[in-house]
């Protein structure tokens, strides 16, 4: 329903953003009910892309953004608890592998975008980024990158991986995968010094001209108050629902910005770059499980480019070394989400090959 004209300009765009969020919230809670993989981001993401197509959206205004940015990295920031970092130091050799490995499928999967999809390589390599996706979003908001296409991709990426993987590693297993650890809650102090030093960082980074600084400076905080133990346990769920809702809604409004013909060409891209970082990803994966002496699924598990507590989860269920897997998977996480800002934020706009 249209909002009345006698309403004041900013309390009309308020209403629209709300009613956007809303029901990027309600496509969330539908997924969620029939049990989708990703169900918050997935969901919200396709009920406003679908509505965008039907009839124009609002974008969500830089405030709406930024404070998803911050909570994102506040989360984020919470894996590098210091019983994930002493878990670590075990195995030197292999993250050191990782770490390359991590390098090698963004250019492959980048170059793969680039050559065959005609992209340009700050689209490219923003897709093929293994994770961190709010960290993505946020570089390609900054960068003035193809954020629609770009979030496509990676939710594509996303929903294979949590549909897929669990099927397998539960016939695998024999029987159904075990329920994850509960995850402790911080209290209301604690969060209000991670959002704050988060916020405050995210300021200081963007007052110095730091690519992607809420995210960024939130991730850090966190970390650092997390590793250090100043700050025990994550945000209540509540708020990592509103976080994929807030995300879902902005990746959907510029989704339903492409043409037609654009998103049906998403789909066999989306197949080609995923076939191109699991290649890479578990060629890697040998080495590895050589240098830190675990099974090859234990290091199938640790380089797949899926969630941190997924890609534990999965490892528990099928026997394999959870903290093995969970070490490697937190690396990349942090890795992806302090360093993507520094390592696309060199990279100059530019037109792709032959546009």
């Amino acid at each position: 329903m249209p909002v009345p004209s006698y309403v004041p300009y900013h309390l009309r765009t308020l209403s629209r953003e709300a009613a956007v969020i809303a029901c990027a919230a309600v496509g969330g809670t539908l997924f969620t009910l029939l049990g989708v993989p990703a169900a918050w981001l997935s969901g919200s993401m396709l009920v406003v892309s679908v509505l965008g197509i039907t009839r124009p959206l609002p974008d969500l205004r830089r405030p709406w953004f930024d404070s998803t940015m911050v909570m994102s990295g506040a989360l984020i920031g919470s894996a590098a608890t210091p019983e994930a970092l002493a878990a670590t130091a075990r195995y030197p050799g292999s993250l050191l592998v990782l770490v390359v490995g991590l390098l090698a499928i963004m250019l492959a999967t980048g170059a793969y975008l680039r050559f065959v999809a005609r992209w340009s390589w700050i689209d490219s390599l923003l897709a093929a980024a293994p994770g961190a996706l709010s960290a993505v979003i946020s570089v390609a908001q900054d960068k003035g990158a193809n954020i629609g296409r770009i979030a496509a991709i990676q939710l594509f990426r996303i929903l294979v991986l949590v549909a897929v993987l669990p099927s397998i590693m539960k016939l695998s297993s024999g029987g159904p995968l075990a329920l994850p650890p509960p995850v402790a809650v911080a209290s209301v102090g604690d969060l209000a010094l991670l959002l704050g030093c988060g916020l405050v960082t995210g300021l200081v980074f963007e007052r110095i001209g730091i690519t992607a600084p809420f995210i960024l400076g939130a991730t850090l905080a966190s970390a650092v108050l997390h590793g250090t133990g100043l700050v025990q346990g994550t945000m209540p769920p509540e708020i990592a629902i509103a976080v994929m809702v807030m995300l879902g809604a902005a990746m959907g409004g510029r989704v339903s910005n492409l043409k037609g013909g654009e998103i049906a060409a998403l789909f066999p891209l989306a197949i080609g770059g995923f076939v191109v970082s699991m290649a890479v990803a578990f060629a890697f994966a040998w080495p590895a499980a050589w240098l830190a002496g675990v099974p090859y699924a234990s290091a199938m598990a640790a380089f797949a480019p899926g969630g941190l507590e997924a890609m534990a989860l999965l490892a528990f269920a099928m026997g394999l070394d959870p903290l093995y897997v969970g070490a490697h998977h937190l690396v990349r996480f942090m890795l992806l989400g302090l360093l993507m800002p520094v390592l696309v934020g060199w990279v100059k706009p530019e037109k792709p090959p032959g546009g």
